[in-house]
């Protein structure tokens, strides 16, 4: 499954991770460098588990929390339309 934001989802990168805007609703959301991490991966058609291999890579003491963190991003889909 390849994830893309939505036409009415923009992203822009900041310092510290990624600012997801709704232009439809005026909402937002701001992710972290590991989100941005995962976000992006999944975007480039990555799956959850290789998102985690790609955490780990970069943290090794994400461990076994990284697949599981990796799929709740993914599940939340917040923002709608991601």
């Amino acid at each position: 499954m390849t994830l893309a934001l939505a036409p009415h989802v923009t992203s822009t990168r900041t310092a510290d991770g990624t600012v997801l805007l709704d232009t439809r609703t005026g909402r937002y959301w701001q992710m972290n460098a590991t989100a941005t991490l995962v976000l992006d991966h999944l975007l480039a058609g990555g799956t959850c588990r290789t998102a985690a291999a790609a955490l780990r890579a970069r943290h090794p003491s994400a461990g076994h929390h990284a697949e599981p963190d990796a799929r709740a991003l993914l599940d939340s889909r917040s923002p709608p339309g991601w």
